[in-house]
């Protein structure tokens, strides 16, 4: 168990390291104006929490930075009330300025401006295609052969795909079709349309279609949908920026992986309720234990949706990128909730 003095000198070095990136000494935390201390007791109480584990000591140095265990405590136990300061609600309410219609435009402008605002990589992690409900579909006719078929879904999603149309389909025929389907399938999710159509609207289909010949061809190439989620990215490269990461042999791993579509949907996603903080060896792939990674889900009528999380180094402004995600997170909810009425 800390002393409360262990408690503040812990804090206290670990927010003069995250802002100067510099191992701190004694004589450094005892020149603030807010230390009683002498230099001798804080250099026993370093001392003694290094033994415990919570600092260490570089070898260039005197001084000391926190240790992985030390950031995990400061989280957890150390940091002060996570509320947004003024300057900082003001900043965040850029990014919701904009009137979007689209989920993927809010997902896209908000890991940009995140990433903006920390000079950390932002990720939105958004819903997967096939899990979203149908809202209308459209085809547009190209030519005799090809069409543009357009989804929108409930989350305000808009996905164009270019499809064959079935031989000696009729202009009729096929604007039947779209109809029915989008009486009889709204609010259905994208994965579930082929199975209801085929075991709901077979019947339907020959009854009200002349061209019904090759329609199952046609509709299993409607609806074949992807299994990855989609990634939003901002500031890929802000690594390059921060001091730990100026050795490209040390930071090109970290580059790779965040190229990684598999890894990143892994490392990002998080059911969890609220925002949730991994630090170092606590992420399980190699090229991620010298960076923190926080993520905040989001929900749609209460819902889990997806995830808007940082990456950064390990010395990362904690207190800020918190408040700041669980402050979006929660505006995010707001604005998917406003799509979906």
């Amino acid at each position: 168990m800390l002393t409360e003095r262990q408690l503040f000198i812990l804090r206290v070095l670990i927010d003069d390291y995250i802002k100067h990136v510099e191992p701190v000494g004694s004589r450094t935390i005892s020149k603030r104006e807010d230390i009683t201390f002498s230099p001798a007791t804080i250099r026993n109480e370093l001392a003694d929490l290094e033994d415990l584990g919570f600092l260490e000591k570089t070898h260039t140095s005197s001084g000391r930075i926190p240790s992985e265990k030390g950031y995990r405590f400061y989280v957890d136990h150390l940091l002060p009330s996570l509320s947004l300061a003024k300057n900082e609600t003001g900043t965040a309410d850029l990014l919701f300025t904009e009137k979007m219609v689209e989920a993927e435009a809010l997902f896209d402008h908000s890991a940009k401006i995140l990433s903006d605002l920390t000079n950390y990589t932002a990720v939105v992690l958004g819903p997967k295609a096939m899990n979203m409900k149908l809202r209308h579909l459209q085809i547009i006719p190209l030519s005799s052969q090809m069409a543009v078929a357009i989804f929108v879904t409930n989350t305000g999603h808009v996905e164009n795909r270019q499809i064959y149309l079935p031989d000696h389909i009729e202009p009729a025929d096929l604007e039947k079709l779209v109809n029915i389907l989008n009486e009889r399938l709204s609010g259905v999710r994208l994965v579930e349309l082929n199975n209801r159509i085929h075991s709901e609207l077979s019947a339907v289909f020959k009854k009200h279609l002349r061209s019904y010949q090759n329609m199952d061809v046609f509709l299993d190439q409607l609806l074949l949908w992807s299994k990855k989620a989609n990634l939003f990215y901002g500031g890929k490269t802000n690594m390059l920026s921060q001091p730990e990461f100026r050795d490209l042999d040390k930071v090109r791993p970290l580059l790779d992986f965040l190229e990684t579509q598999e890894l990143m949907e892994q490392l990002v996603s998080s059911t969890v309720k609220g925002v949730t903080v991994k630090i170092g060896t606590e992420n399980e792939h190699e090229a991620m234990r010298n960076c923190s990674v926080i993520n905040a889900s989001y929900t749609m009528h209460g819902k889990h949706l997806g995830t808007i999380s940082l990456i950064g180094p390990t010395r990362m402004e904690y207190k800020k990128v918190i408040s700041l995600l669980d402050s979006l997170s929660k505006e995010m909810t707001k604005r998917l909730n406003d799509f979906s009425n």
